[in-house]
């Protein structure tokens, strides 16, 4: 287990440490998975974070990377969905893994909602849930949130129509409970509930509730309709108590276990056990204020070789601290690389 992550997410990081892990998690994989071995085919210690070696995300759809190491208990595999002829990533979680990866995302999510546990809304289909030996990645962001919850409901009847939401289990929950969890994937979210008509009885039961709504996914689907972020949360938070709000996240399927939610000033931060640098698409130099390729490292990876990934989203790397009092490295997520796939999984 990292020494890194029992400490809270957003302390002073020991950079020495960080670098001394991430160099043990190389030679790990290195050693364990012969795929990365034949990327990464010599034994080395780097020097500097910058230098720790990547693999671009484009690679976990064409192979299914595996690291082994004694006594590895395999879970389920974790799917992207695909919205292209490349197909899915595929990633393999392992017991050990899926361990420390909870422990980060609910230390985390702790952060920014408190440890209070409350019921949990899933604007989605438990269909996924039945799926034998694999997970797919909308529902595997979905139970990031798990051990926030009391309860778990899912509201979608069917997880392809955002029109099938049951409002019922939303008036129970209200009836029971003045404060709970809300999540789904942005787009959905924003059809099932935020810019549906909701029953003029369900708008009665919800006033005054605190709720905290948790999204990700992006918002490209929502481009088109004109959609932002001062309307998608405000068509949200109308007639809920004050202290209600809206936490978006980012994150990738190739790297479960760590997510990057946006603070009250509009940055996203990265965990004590996490790194985000930004690199010039061209020459691959790492950039602070400028737009650049986000490059994804954290310690939780031991079944597959998911610690250090270039992906195809552009940001910005901000120095400085953030007024919210979280340290560690603050960054602004700008979208996608030019004619970059479409992720299905994010829908970005």
């Amino acid at each position: 287990m990292s020494e890194l992550l029992k400490q809270p997410p957003y302390a002073m990081r020991d950079d020495e440490l960080f670098l001394r892990e991430m160099n043990a998690l190389v030679e790990h994989h290195r050693r364990g998975c012969t795929d990365y071995g034949r990327i990464i085919d010599h034994d080395t210690s780097y020097t500097t974070i910058e230098d720790i070696p990547f693999l671009h995300v484009g690679l976990f759809k064409r192979l299914r990377l595996e690291t082994k190491f004694g006594g590895m208990k395999k879970l389920r595999l974790l799917k992207s969905s695909s919205t292209t002829g490349d197909g899915p990533s595929m990633v393999q979680l392992d017991e050990s893994s899926s361990k420390l990866q909870e422990e980060s995302t609910t230390a985390i999510l702790q952060s920014f909602l408190g440890n209070k546990k409350r019921p949990l809304l899933i604007v989605d289909g438990a269909k996924s849930l039945r799926s034998r030996g694999e997970l797919s990645a909308r529902l595997a962001a979905a139970l990031t949130l798990k051990p926030l919850a009391s309860d778990l409901f899912f509201l979608l009847k069917d997880p392809e129509d955002p029109a099938s939401l049951d409002w019922k289990v939303v008036e129970k929950v209200a009836a029971d409970h003045d404060e709970f969890l809300v999540y789904g994937f942005t787009w959905i979210l924003w059809l099932a509930w935020a810019a549906a008509k909701i029953p003029s009885d369900i708008k009665a039961a919800l006033r005054g509730k605190r709720i905290h709504f948790v999204h990700s996914g992006g918002w490209k689907k929502l481009e088109s309709i004109r959609v932002d972020r001062r309307k998608f949360d405000g068509a949200l938070m109308h007639n809920l108590h004050v202290e209600s709000k809206v936490v978006d996240f980012y994150g990738l399927v190739e790297q479960v276990g760590v997510i990057y939610p946006m603070c009250e000033h509009g940055y996203r931060h990265a965990p004590a056990w996490a790194e985000v640098l930004a690199r010039d698409p061209y020459s691959l130099k790492s950039l602070t204020g400028q737009t650049g390729q986000l490059q994804l490292l954290n310690l939780l990876s031991m079944g597959a070789p998911c610690h250090s990934v270039l992906t195809e989203d552009l940001g910005v790397i901000e120095p400085g601290s953030c007024p919210c009092g979280r340290l560690g490295t603050r960054f602004h997520l700008q979208g996608r690389v030019p004619k970059s796939e479409i992720r299905g999984c994010a829908n970005v």
